[in-house]
């Protein structure tokens, strides 16, 4: 379910991230090579980018699919960005809540995506409302799971939580309470990505010091692109990759050989 991507690197036409690659986000809408889960992406779609001296990104959602908005092709080719996040829907309830559940969510320099599903929603996510303030649940953007998600990440990052943390435990607290539940989250600030494998594929390509993106699956066979391993967070910066266990919290993320420009590892293949 869903289909999404982050950038950090040099400024780009958002067209060239996600329409003119040849397995782009756009393609992806109605054709993505390795979602597990569902085979449309049409319930809407959003892009959020930031503009230099500015830390607070914009946002562009619409409902519908992306292959139908006649304002997405002049956006994408005017617009240009060095930081972006940008996802398609997939909807868990079709048609709930419309545009507001369409990823991106945002609050400050925070954009956030989830790709994937709470299983049991919402009765499986009730043992869970106590972790949060009513202010925040009374908050909510949408009346769906992924706004929800986004509720228990935002909550920890505005206590100080690092970005990591931050999307590691609530994956673990919702996974322990609906097993088999999906909980691929993305999130940036414009400088830093975080993001969890959990369920659903989950890629990255690196050019350490240049840029670094990551995404569902690779948009192009480009052989930069590899892997993340299942139950697992993913820190990143233009400057390179970090990998840790997301079933072990006291883990601490180890350098991934892709940051020194290294060819796969037997374990972890490039496909």
């Amino acid at each position: 379910m869903c289909r999404h991507l982050a950038y950090l690197g040099p400024e780009e036409p958002l067209g060239r991230l996600l329409a003119e690659p040849p397995h782009s986000l756009l393609r992806q809408s109605w054709a993505p090579r390795r979602q597990r889960h569902g085979t449309v992406n049409a319930d809407g779609f959003g892009i959020g980018w930031y503009a230099p001296g500015d830390p607070v990104p914009a946002r562009y959602r619409r409902s519908g699919p992306i292959w139908a908005d006649l304002s997405f092709a002049d956006l994408a080719r005017v617009v240009r960005s060095g930081a972006v996040l940008a996802a398609v829907r997939d909807a868990t309830l079709a048609g709930a809540d419309a545009e507001a559940a369409a990823a991106p969510f945002a609050s400050g320099r925070w954009l956030f995506s989830h790709n994937g599903v709470i299983a049991g929603w919402p009765d499986a996510a009730a043992p869970l409302l106590p972790a949060l303030p009513p202010v925040e649940l009374l908050s909510l953007q949408a009346r769906t799971d992924s706004a929800f998600v986004w509720a228990l990440v935002l909550d920890r990052l505005r206590s100080g939580e690092a970005p990591e943390r931050a999307l590691g435990e609530p994956v673990r607290l919702l996974a322990r309470a609906a097993p088999a539940s999906r909980l691929n989250l993305l999130l940036t600030d414009g400088d830093t990505i975080a993001a969890t494998a959990w369920g659903d594929s989950l890629w990255y390509r690196t050019e350490p010091g240049r840029r670094t993106v990551v995404a569902s699956e690779p948009y192009d066979d480009d052989p930069l692109w590899r892997e993340v391993p299942d139950r697992t967070v993913l820190t990143a910066s233009r400057a390179g990759v970090l990998l840790a266990p997301l079933e072990h919290p006291a883990a601490s993320p180890t350098p991934d050989s892709a940051r020194a420009g290294a060819p796969p590892s037997p374990k972890e293949p490039c496909r």
